[in-house]
């Protein structure tokens, strides 16, 4: 899939590299956008070469701003908003679906649909100059895909009422203290910390990390005993792998592993 204008993409050593490209507007993302973003995300996960996806915001103002307000007439009417997945306009349902992890590397602003894409990361490194927010409420709405139903189970209700109700802006020092950031790097090294951890990412099996991110994702909704119930079924499954057989050879020749994928 070629790059375009406001979205480029890459991979290199099994590491998928996905940039919002319109720094002028601080990577705001139009319905164009949204749609590359998903044909994107669906892609990557169906590539056996790829084993986790980087996401990054162009320039040094923003990871992203969120939709792009001007551009919201594009998604026709609010009816046809709500049902934008029908029209292949909506980026944040694949990128929460994707079976392989993802990692946010955010600088700068980090807003409205810009926080509902790092929501969906799992792992998300940011600068300490980054600051976040879902602004939406002051213009009269509030998020529709994920500030109000994620934040919360990532900081904790209190923290995510603070956040939405007031749609102020909080620091990146906030974003660490409740959870919703897990590094903070210098802008020169924003990128390296997130390819450190991608690396780590990339060397373990692939079919263990794909079962732990779906349970890790899926009990957030559920009782314990039924997430518990999702554990043991997912540690079986991984236990009846070549890649676990091969694990536990490695470990008792103590010689490092070479994971195939099966």
């Amino acid at each position: 899939m070629e790059n375009t204008e406001h979205i480029l993409f890459r991979v290199e050593k099994g590491i998928a590299y996905l940039t919002l490209n319109r720094p002028a507007k601080m990577n705001a993302i139009t319905a164009a956008m949204g749609g590359q973003i998903a044909a994107h995300a669906k892609q990557v996960d169906i590539d056996d070469e790829i084993k986790v996806l980087i996401i990054d915001g162009a320039g040094e103002r923003a990871f992203s701003a969120g939709s792009d307000v001007n551009c919201l007439d594009d998604l026709g009417t609010a009816w046809e908003g709500r049902n934008r997945a029908d029209y292949d306009r909506d980026y944040i349902a694949p990128l929460l679906g994707m079976r392989k992890p993802i990692i946010g590397a955010i600088d700068g602003y980090c807003l409205g649909g810009g926080l509902e894409v790092a929501l969906c990361c799992d792992i998300r490194v940011a600068t300490p100059r980054s600051q976040f927010g879902a602004p939406e409420v002051q213009r009269g709405w509030h998020a529709g895909s994920g500030n109000t139903s994620i934040l919360p189970r990532l900081i904790g209700y209190g923290n995510a009422a603070h956040w939405i109700l007031t749609g102020d802006l909080f620091p990146a020092e906030e974003a660490y203290r409740v959870g919703l950031v897990q590094k903070l790097a210098e802008p020169e090294h924003l990128m390296s910390e997130a390819q450190m951890i991608a690396a780590r990412l990339v060397v373990n099996p692939p079919i263990a990390v794909q079962s732990a991110k779906n349970i890790i994702r899926q009990s957030q909704g559920s009782t314990i005993a039924q997430g518990l119930a999702w554990e043991n079924d997912g540690y079986t499954l991984c236990m009846m792998t070549e890649d676990a057989c091969e694990g536990i050879a490695a470990f008792g020749e103590k010689r490092a592993p070479i994971f195939q994928g099966r």
